[in-house]
C-alpha cells in the first residue's frame, strides 16, 4: 500500500466536494473552486470529514496513480481553505520589480525591462523592490508562474545575481584569480 495514497484527508469545515460518475471531483471552499479528473481505477470516499483515497488493483499503474491522486486531491483542499505562496527574491545592483496594475515590470540588467502579465489565478504582491510574492488557489499555477519568472533571469554561479526563491541556496563558483599566465 502507498504509504502517501493510505493517508487520509481530512475536510474542513466550509468545504463542499462534489465527486461525478467519471471520477470529475469539484472542490468548492472559502477561497474559490478547483476541478481534477481522477483516473476512473481510483476509488474516492468520503466519511464524516474525512476523504480517503483507495485504488482497485496492485498493477503498477494503478500504485503510481495511487498517490499521486491523494496528492492532488489534499491540494486542492489545501488551496480553497488556505491557498498556496511563493516568495522569490530579487538579488543584483539595480535590479527591481514593481507591479503596474495587472502587469509586474522588472529591470534585471537586459538593456529593456521584462514585463509579465498576471494570469487568471494567480495573484502577484510586490512588497519590496527585490520582493515577488505570488499567491493563489492552485498548487500547480503558482508554482508554475513562479518558476517563469525566475527563468527570466535565473541567479549565476559567480555573484548571484538574478531572480530566486526565498531560502534558496545558490552555489558559487570562484572567478578568476588574475595570478601568473602570461
Amino acid at each position: 500500500m502507498s504509504r502517501i495514497g493510505k493517508a487520509p484527508i481530512p475536510v474542513p469545515a466550509g468545504v463542499d466536494i462534489n465527486i461525478s460518475d467519471t471520477n470529475l471531483v469539484t472542490v468548492k471552499g472559502p477561497k474559490g473552486t478547483l476541478q481534477q479528473d481522477i483516473d476512473p481505477v481510483i476509488n474516492i470516499d468520503i466519511n464524516d470529514g474525512v476523504m480517503t483515497v483507495t485504488r482497485q488493483s496492485d498493477i503498477p499503474r494503478h500504485r503510481s496513480l495511487h498517490g499521486l491522486s491523494r496528492t492532488l486531491l489534499n491540494n486542492m483542499v489545501v488551496g480553497v481553505t488556505d491557498g498556496f505562496t511563493k516568495e522569490l527574491d530579487i538579488v543584483g545592483v539595480g535590479f527591481r520589480a514593481a507591479k503596474e496594475g495587472q502587469r509586474l515590470v522588472m529591470n534585471l540588467g537586459f538593456s529593456h525591462q521584462v514585463i509579465v502579465d498576471e494570469i487568471e489565478g494567480v495573484d502577484i504582491e510586490v512588497p519590496a523592490p527585490n520582493k515577488i510574492i505570488i499567491s493563489g488557489i492552485d498548487k500547480q499555477k503558482v508554482g508554475q508562474f513562479a518558476a517563469d519568472i525566475r527563468k527570466k533571469r535565473p541567479p549565476e554561479p559567480y555573484k548571484g545575481k538574478g531572480i530566486r526563491y526565498t531560502g534558496e541556496v545558490v552555489r558559487r563558483k570562484v572567478g578568476k584569480t588574475g595570478v601568473g599566465g602570461n
